[in-house]
């Protein structure tokens, strides 16, 4: 009976963590002139199957590797695929050649600078990181994608 108590306090734990996550925000350079994504055009441009912005601005998608729960929380609400099968699916779209990954970077601090410094960068970090030199696009929250 103890053991229950304790799995069942684990997943309660586990699903009010979730439920308070922060929302991660999109963002793009302020002089790329998109002011507005959609959830739909951020997960084309996340899993390769669109490579510019309406505007005709070749796109740079970035994603942080760390923290890498962040990664799995973005690919989760924005294509409901976990970290495991987008993998799998860059691995195969790489080496097809029908398209490159997303560039990588160390983490949040280096995403805001990539996208500050880059006129078509897209990259997502957790909303509270966001600083002036960015403009928000989308946020993503996980009580709106359920």
């Amino acid at each position: 009976m103890t053991r229950l108590r304790s799995s069942l306090f684990a997943i309660l734990l586990a699903a009010s963590a979730l439920a308070t996550a922060e929302p991660l925000a999109v963002v793009v350079n302020p002089d790329s002139g998109i002011t507005r994504l959609s959830r739909a055009e951020v997960g084309r441009l996340f899993m390769g199957a669109q490579t510019r912005f309406k505007s005709g601005l070749v796109a740079l998608p970035v994603e942080p590797l760390n923290p890498g729960a962040d990664r799995a929380r973005f690919y989760q609400m924005l294509v409901n695929l976990p970290l495991p099968r987008v993998r799998s699916y860059w691995a195969q779209m790489y080496f097809s050649g029908q398209a490159q990954p997303p560039h990588q970077a160390r983490d949040y601090q280096e995403v805001l600078e990539i996208v500050a410094n880059s006129k078509g960068a897209v990259g997502f970090v957790a909303q509270s990181q966001v600083k002036g030199q960015v403009r928000v696009v989308l946020t993503l929250d996980e009580s709106e994608s359920r």
